[in-house]
Parts: C-alpha cells; structure tokens; sequence
C-alpha cells in the first residue's frame, strides 16, 4: 500500500473534540509535527476530516 505523511499546520485549539480526537488518532500532537501513514480508507477519511488543519505530503 501506498503511504502518506501528515502534518499538522494548525492549531487544535478552539476545535470540536472529535476533530480533536481525529488528531490524536493519527498520532499528531504538536504543530509541524508529521506522522507517516498507509493510504488505507480509514486514515483517509480521518484526514478528510481535519484536512482543514493538515498537510498530505504523498509518497
């Protein structure tokens, strides 16, 4: 499978808890930190979620 890095490039602060959640799911916890990921539908949609705070860099 394909993998993806994600990077938080906003803040968590003032968010819903779910998106907040979805964060620590995908293992993100400090600003510019990335993670790296397999491209399966679970990460995606997770990442489709809070795509308004991170960065999808594609491998």
């Amino acid at each position: 499978m394909a993998k993806i890095k994600v990077k938080q490039v906003k803040s968590a602060i003032n968010r819903p808890a779910r998106q907040k959640k979805t964060l620590q799911a995908l293992g993100l916890r400090k600003l510019n930190q990335v993670v790296e990921h397999e491209a399966n539908p679970q990460i995606l949609g997770m990442v489709a979620k809070v795509a308004h705070m991170v960065e999808v860099i594609e491998k």
